[in-house]
């Protein structure tokens, strides 16, 4: 999968993360939208372990991976896959490495400068705005989620190809962030469990460099558009 397909699956966790409780009764869909964009304001740094299962597709397929996951604004993120295999995704805020060690290759591809929800990536850039790009509805958590968690769907206003739609899981009390769901066309789903949640740690810059080691393939992604 390229930089591009993989950044418009995850990307979109970071909306929210963590924190003290916002809301003191059920909300509504917009209340809802409105307090996740107002937490997602003061999140500087997140780190937190992580499961992505995927399903479904065109080729039916299901898939496990686990590992560690670090962001900071503007831009900058670390996946470090443990299981199956080891792999890392390392953005530094402009640009974006998609490294496999046992394949000995690189993806390298651009982080969107648009200020629009073109693709989720662009709240990597803490540019995108729940409550501007998307129509929210509350729905049922998904299967796998903790009982009693809150569940907001997102449909674009302006349709997108990398994805249909997403849902963000938190805790009703502290929307803290506990999943992300997003669906694509072709029927498949990926799905982010988080747990050990720590915000506002002050990562350091260093976790959001990466140079390509000696001897692997180097496929620069930006250079094909």
């Amino acid at each position: 999968m390229g930089t591009r397909g993989w950044l418009a699956l995850i990307a979109s966790f970071m909306m929210v993360a963590g924190g003290s409780p916002t809301l003191a009764q059920p909300p509504s869909a917009a209340e809802l939208a409105a307090a996740l964009q107002r937490k997602y304001g003061t999140v500087r740094d997140f780190s937190a372990d992580f499961v992505q299962t995927y399903r479904g597709g065109v080729l039916n397929r299901q898939m496990k991976d686990s590992g560690r996951v670090m962001v900071r604004k503007p831009g900058m993120m670390r996946w470090e896959y443990k299981a199956p295999e080891e792999k890392l995704f390392v953005s530094d805020g402009s640009r974006v490495y998609w490294y496999i060690p046992q394949d000995k290759q690189v993806q390298i591809g651009d982080v969107p400068t648009d200020d629009r929800a073109t693709t989720p990536a662009l709240f990597l850039a803490g540019k995108g705005d729940i409550t501007r790009d998307f129509t929210p509805s509350l729905v049922e958590p998904p299967a796998g989620y903790p009982q009693g968690a809150q569940a907001l769907k997102l449909v674009p206003i302006t349709p997108q190809a990398e994805y249909d739609w997403l849902i963000i899981v938190v805790d009703p009390g502290t929307l803290a962030l506990r999943g992300l769901v997003t669906g694509d066309s072709q029927g498949g789903t990926s799905s982010f469990s988080f747990t050990n949640l720590k915000e506002n740690v002050g990562l350091a810059d260093k976790l959001f460099t990466f140079t390509p080691p000696r001897g692997v393939e180097v496929v620069n992604d930006s250079s094909r558009r």
